[in-house]
């Protein structure tokens, strides 16, 4: 099967697939939508991107369309933003003519209760809002006629089990069950026993692993020195950055160094309200922010085109994670960076997430080293310079040693005190544009002595300056400008 129009869908469906732009399923949706349609049970194992939301939309706009007036369905997803972007996708592929209620946390209650009593036939929640409504006998779920389970593993993850469980007892017994999961671990075989009849196993990729059009690159690094680290590669690297960490805290952290360093950068966390959280993804998406600071809490929730580099702050603590996030670049035929910032203590884990996933990354340690003996140390005698070294197994060159240097148009440098005694290209004084790097029309950057400071490479040796600033300029969104300090990245042998 290669065409929706192979598909057994009315005349109305096939219209709005075709003016959506959708006209060749993926194989999740050429695996489920069939079955689905026919109203067996689904139990599906697919990665994030793979086209889950449209194979389990398809058929349940189908059976809504059929049913009796007070049919309805309802869709369980782990975050806010999974549910808003599944509400979206029913609206555009219905141009809006299926009533729907979108129930989750951080909202006003009022609206969403408005929705379901005048009569919502889908039903989009995310489990703990809606256990709580059930709970207060707010609502009734006892017209349901079809249930949809996205993103299992990651609701269990997150400790919606009681709540789930407590929600199926609301529904009735005669209905069509839809489960979608990345995983097919022991609890989720468990739900599925609970609540599938019979189901159609559904199996696309269950061994997770990165796209192979994502770029993969680890640096070993001071954990005192990330932040310099991320710094000099939005200095280096053109294009939208999608940065993760573990914790909240470190997110409002991480986001507000980069904002006092020049760059546009807003945090996304489950501790921010709807309001601000809708208004993060809105402006990344919009380009008004350069960088996305997030938790892993949102990982599968963020959809944003053309994320030119993800970077790992925090070494994530499964390779599951790893996998979502970095799936949040090079998506469809575009192409991305990942770099993954991994204290020394860190190898260990580093490694099993290799093993895992049968990958391997390019690898570079960071050192931070006082520089002295030239015009181009002079100029950071007051401080340190970010040093790195490639030492990928089976490279044919020899390590490449990157030296990461800034000075100002006038030849001043840092000031003294500065944690790395550098500042990363796209540092801007006050008065500059936000988020953006160096001006490629600026003058050259000089020492103390006058003389131009430059970057120079080896044969062989150009993955950092040359091979990533190509991928990420194919990924990213054009040439980053507007700054009056630049940074020398000097490959030497």
């Amino acid at each position: 099967m290669t065409l929706f129009t192979e598909l057994s869908l009315s005349p109305s469906m096939q219209r709005q697939l075709a003016e959506a732009g959708f006209t060749q399923p993926t194989p999740v949706q050429a695996a489920a939508i069939p079955p689905a349609l026919l109203g067996q049970d689904i139990l599906a194992t697919a990665q994030t991107g793979t086209g889950k939301t449209l194979s389990f939309l398809v058929p349940l706009i189908e059976h809504l369309a059929t049913a009796p007036r007070e049919a309805r369905a309802l869709v369980l997803l782990p975050t806010r933003e999974l549910a808003m972007q599944v509400l979206e996708s029913c609206r555009t592929l219905t141009r809006g003519q299926l009533s729907s209620a979108l129930v989750c946390g951080g909202m006003a209650e009022g609206p969403q209760l408005a929705a379901i009593r005048k009569g919502a036939r889908l039903i989009v929640a995310t489990p703990g809002r809606l256990e709580d409504y059930l709970s207060r006998r707010l609502v009734s779920l006892a017209s349901v006629r079809i249930l949809v389970l996205d993103e299992v593993d990651r609701m269990l993850d997150m400790g919606f089990k009681p709540a789930i469980e407590r929600i199926a007892t609301q529904l009735p017994a005669e209905r069509q069950t839809l489960c979608y999961s990345a995983t097919l671990s022991p609890a989720i075989r468990e739900v599925a026993s609970l609540y599938l009849r019979n189901p159609q196993r559904i199996d696309i990729s269950t061994k997770l692993k990165p796209s192979p059009n994502v770029q993969l690159q680890t640096f070993e690094v001071p954990v005192d020195h990330k932040q310099d680290l991320l710094e000099h590669l939005l200095g280096t690297h053109p294009g939208s950055f999608m940065v993760f960490v573990r914790t909240k805290h470190g997110a409002d952290r991480v986001a507000r160094r980069l904002a006092r360093a020049g760059f546009s950068a807003t945090p996304i966390h489950g501790d921010r309200s709807q309001s601000q959280r809708n208004s993060a993804l809105r402006g990344f998406a919009e380009g008004r922010h350069r960088v996305l600071v997030a938790t892993d809490v949102v990982a599968r929730g963020i959809d944003v085109a053309d994320v030119a580099h993800v970077v790992n702050y925090d070494l994530p603590q499964e390779a599951e994670d790893f996998v979502h996030r970095v799936g949040r670049t090079g998506r469809a035929s575009s192409h991305g960076i990942a770099s993954t910032f991994a204290a020394p203590a860190e190898a260990q884990a580093l490694r099993k997430i290799e093993r895992a996933l049968t990958i391997q990354f390019t690898r570079y340690r960071v050192r931070v080293q006082p520089s002295a003996g030239s015009a181009v140390a002079a100029e950071a005698a007051d401080g340190a310079a970010l040093q790195a070294e490639t030492v990928a197994a089976g490279s044919d060159s020899r390590p490449a040693e990157v030296a990461a240097r800034s000075a100002s148009a006038n030849g001043e440098g840092r000031r003294a005190g500065s944690p790395s005694g550098f500042r990363p290209a796209g540092s801007q004084g006050r008065g500059q544009n936000r988020g953006q790097g160096r001006n490629e029309g600026s003058r050259p950057a000089r020492g103390r002595n006058g003389e131009q400071l430059r970057g120079q490479s080896q044969r062989g040796q150009s993955q950092l300056g040359q091979s990533q600033a190509g991928a990420s300029r194919d990924a990213g969104r054009g040439p980053v400008r507007g700054t009056d300090r630049q940074a020398d990245v000097h490959l030497v042998a």
